[in-house]
């Protein structure tokens, strides 16, 4: 076998895939991108066995054609240094000699036969297809990522779950303390259906998105899901069992109210929180009228910190401790310029919701308070 192809286009390629490949494999060729070569193209596949990345590449002077393997270090790490250049690939089918000659010098190493890479599972019958705009899929990952756990009890509460209706899709993620749920009303399933997509697929996936303009395709059988556009595919395992339900744990009437601006209260966390016990990060929040005063403590080191923040409230006085990692991240993940939270007593779960969402969009943070030693 024999090609020609752009340095940078190959490296761009392998590395948007190369995240999904794990420090230690079961299998060694898992260490490995499988390429096939056929016509003027090149398929490049990575994997640890639960997670499947593909993607291609444009090659030229194509002579012959099958599968092969390299290791992603012998590839990756030259490949990362070379300027934009042309590089010829040539395969011996027999042994698997890997000759690379490019403008000033040449690799060379030993490949392995790609036809002991494992290969994909087929799907089930029961296959659902949902199309989404890559940034809104993006969107909605990234709002609820944060909030997945890592529970080797509960593995369910690992992942994103995607809550697919006739009317919208939800993307939700809890870890029991704090829970993420994104509404989106122009995603439309044709009949209701969901699945919990694992952490590590879905990180990955929000690396690759951020490039990504076009639609993409989401086929998912009650096992795995593959997530389609032009440029790459993602088949990964699916975490099975049933996902909490969520609504139930929302609270809809909280009778307090505070509007404030999401960065000075953001700003003001970080600040104080430097201040709390490193165990609990716990900050206490005393609402007055209009003003919210934001305070943390460490007794062991007897260093304390209190800032006042103007706000809208005008309900009875309120005292309400929170964990100021868990509520630095939730604000972190709003893009509105103010907050709505919305509380009912120091022992129930509070609502953080942007003053104004985006078109299509229902946003709800939740964050179970901490309780205050006075």
């Amino acid at each position: 076998m024999k090609f020609d192809v752009s340095s940078t286009a190959l490296l761009s390629r392998l590395q948007s895939i190369s995240k999904v490949i794990a420090s230690k494999n079961s299998l060694p060729i898992l260490d490995s991108f499988l390429f096939q070569l056929g016509g003027n193209k090149l398929t490049i596949t990575a994997s640890d066995s639960e997670t499947r990345l593909v993607t291609s590449v444009d090659v030229l002077h194509v002579e012959g054609e099958g599968l092969f393997a390299i290791s992603a270090k012998i590839l990756l790490d030259p490949l990362k240094e070379l300027p934009e250049q042309p590089l010829t690939f040539t395969i011996n089918d027999e042994n698997m000699e890997v000759f690379i000659h490019f403008q000033n010098g040449q690799y060379n190493f030993i490949g392995q036969r790609g036809d002991t890479y494992p290969q994909q599972r087929p799907f089930g019958e029961n296959v659902t297809i949902v199309q989404i705009e890559a940034q809104m899929l993006l969107n909605g990952l990234g709002r609820a990522l944060f909030a997945t756990a890592d529970d080797e009890l509960r593995p369910v509460m690992n992942g994103v779950y995607f809550d697919i209706n006739t009317d919208s899709l939800t993307f939700v993620a809890s870890d029991g303390h704090k829970l993420a749920r994104l509404r989106n009303f122009s995603i439309k399933g044709e009949e209701r259906a969901a699945f919990i997509l694992p952490k590590k697929p879905a990180n990955l996936l929000r690396s690759i998105l951020q490039k990504e303009q076009e639609i993409i395709v989401v086929k998912f059988d009650e096992n795995n899901a593959c997530f389609t556009c032009s440029n790459f595919e993602m088949v990964c395992r699916l975490i099975e069992g049933r996902y909490p339900n969520y609504n139930s744990v929302i609270p809809q009437d909280n009778p307090y109210k505070v509007i404030i601006d999401r960065l000075s209260f953001l700003n003001a966390l970080k600040r104080v929180s430097v201040f709390s016990n490193p165990a609990s990060s716990l900050v206490k929040l005393h609402l007055l009228d209009n003003e919210m005063i934001v305070s943390a403590q460490d007794i062991d080191f007897s260093t304390s910190a209190e800032e006042k923040i103007i706000c809208q409230y005008s309900d009875p006085e309120l005292k309400i401790g929170f964990k100021a990692t868990f509520l630095i991240e939730i604000l972190s993940n709003i893009a509105a310029e103010e907050v709505i939270m919305e509380l009912a007593d120091p022992t129930r779960a509070g609502t953080i919701v942007p003053s104004e969402n985006e078109e299509n969009e229902d946003l709800l943070m939740l964050l179970m308070p901490m309780m205050l030693n006075e």
